[in-house]
């Protein structure tokens, strides 16, 4: 069958976010008098969202972060992300030519992140992503995130797409999750965030190296599935 639905996750698949993210959680910890951490560190506490991200950050020398720390430590962090958002964020090698390759084929894109909207609508306008995409499903558009399948479901139905007919292309373990869950099929791509694991751990379909090579594979399962 053709994929009439493409997903995608955003940070660790269509930008690499990771320096603005390891700046605005450094200059939240320097506020609250923390040393810094390195930004390798920081990309496996990436995927969960913005509160995990801020617990993990705040809780890295061992001691469990209180309900306290925790709250002045998320309101300091997304003070520094607004400011910091997209500043050395960049695209990813083959998106943009991965992106129009999936619209030739004639599928309806959407982007489906833990990323609050405050945050997702203005970075996808600076990278020039914005006009790809027919849908996007943010951390606070659902009750609840990836890896709940909840997200995936939603942008189907704002796509009018089948799970059957979507393909879901991540970076992480969440992404895989929340894509078997909801009944669709599931890239991985091998450069993101997958909380320091090996992407060849995830439950997918297949790994590829770019979206590039992601709309091949969908067009390859098209037309396997055509001549069946």
């Amino acid at each position: 069958m053709r994929f009439s639905g493409i997903l995608f996750d955003l940070d660790g698949t269509l930008l690499d976010t990771l320096p603005d993210l390891a700046d605005a959680a450094n200059a939240m910890r320097r506020d609250m008098g923390l040393p810094p951490i390195a930004e390798d560190i920081i990309g496996t506490y990436v995927g969960k969202g913005v509160e995990q991200l801020v617990i993990r950050t705040l809780s890295h020398e061992g001691a469990a972060a209180n309900v306290d720390m925790v709250m002045r430590g998320l309101a300091r962090y997304q003070d520094h992300y607004r400011a910091l958002n997209g500043q050395r964020s960049h695209l990813y090698t083959g998106v943009l030519e991965g992106l129009q390759a999936f619209r030739d084929q004639g599928a309806r894109l959407a982007v489906v992140t833990n990323k609050g909207t405050e945050f997702t609508a203005p970075l996808l306008r600076q990278k020039g992503l914005d006009g790809y995409f027919d849908a996007v499903v943010c951390g606070d558009t659902c009750a609840r995130k990836k890896p709940d399948p909840m997200p995936l479901l939603h942008a189907c139905d704002l796509l009018g797409t089948s799970p059957a007919g979507t393909l879901f292309i991540g970076d992480s373990i969440n992404d895989a999750l929340a894509a078997n869950a909801a009944g669709m099929r599931v890239l991985a791509l091998p450069y993101g965030y997958n909380e320091g694991r090996p992407v060849q751990s995830l439950p997918v379909d297949a790994i590829v190296d770019s979206l590039v090579e992601a709309a091949q594979w969908a067009a390859d399962a098209t037309s396997q599935t055509e001549h069946a």
